[in-house]
């Protein structure tokens, strides 16, 4: 599932694209993505809108959207699921197979593309009100982030994942930031030193701001192919893209491969359901 880093390449990608434009007809194929917004209801209301402003917050996209009659702006929320995507499309080029909604723009068409059809496009933003703040934003401070984990009993990775306590993170990007701050994913987050917690946030903040800068320098291609090998949510056609990205990460989905650090085997342990990757000998117990 993309987290913080992904959503935010994209969020910077489209926004140019989109800004100032109207959306001149909307399209459903698929009305589950809309949920709990009914079809008739969304079609009704996007319908003539203007796109003032698009911005990411936590894994989420938020569409500003506003009626032409000046009436109050309103939030389209967008989330891409496990397999989502979304892209501007020339209106003579054909719609992808699971184009799950379409709004015309006029000469061109953004398109909501979903396999599996877990993302949502919807005018139910209810779910930004339980996120905690930004990791790269300044509500998320050391003080916040230790008084935050001083009274949890979960392990720290598992903590990481909660976007109450911070939003964006993933589980990519909580153990790459644990590697990175050299602490073991099993600790329990109330059990952090202060020193620690310090390291924690800075790894954090480092991993995801590496992460942005590296994603947002790869050339996103938006023509609605799907190749099999493709596996990045962005993509167009990837090409060779997949194998370079992935090699830029220290731990994850790197088990039984030497460490980068160390040399010592990476483990991969499964937590609250979740795969974690980790170093025995950079992060240990």
């Amino acid at each position: 599932m993309p987290e913080l880093p992904e959503v935010e390449v994209l969020a910077r990608h489209l926004a140019p694209l989109l800004k100032g434009r109207t959306i001149h007809a909307v399209s459903v194929n698929r009305s589950r993505v809309l949920a709990p917004t009914s079809e008739p209801e969304f079609i009704s209301t996007l319908a003539g809108t203007n796109i003032k402003e698009l911005v990411r917050r936590g894994k989420y996209l938020l569409f500003t959207l506003q009626k032409a009659n000046g009436s109050a702006p309103f939030i389209l929320l967008g989330h891409l699921g496990m397999t989502g995507r979304m892209f501007v499309s020339p209106k003579s080029a054909p719609l992808p197979k699971h184009a799950a909604v379409v709004l015309d723009l006029g000469a061109e068409n953004f398109i909501f593309q979903d396999t599996r059809y877990f993302g949502r496009l919807t005018l139910d933003a209810s779910a930004i009100a339980k996120l905690g703040p930004e990791p790269l934003g300044p509500k998320f401070t050391v003080n916040y982030f230790a008084d935050a984990l001083k009274r949890s009993t979960q392990s720290i990775k598992v903590k990481l994942l909660d976007q109450m306590l911070v939003a964006g993170i993933g589980n990519i990007y909580a153990s790459e930031a644990l590697f990175r701050a050299g602490i073991s994913p099993r600790i329990p987050a109330r059990k952090l030193t202060p020193a620690q917690v310090k390291t924690l946030h800075g790894a954090i903040r480092q991993v995801l701001t590496r992460a942005i800068r590296l994603g947002g320098s790869i050339p996103l291609d938006f023509s609605g192919e799907e190749p099999e090998n493709d596996g990045l949510f962005y993509y167009g056609s990837a090409g060779n893209q997949r194998r370079k990205f992935e090699e830029r990460f220290w731990v994850y989905d790197r088990a039984d491969k030497p460490c980068l650090e160390c040399g010592r085997t990476l483990r991969r342990i499964v937590q609250g359901a979740r795969s974690t990757f980790y170093c025995p000998g950079c992060q240990p117990s």
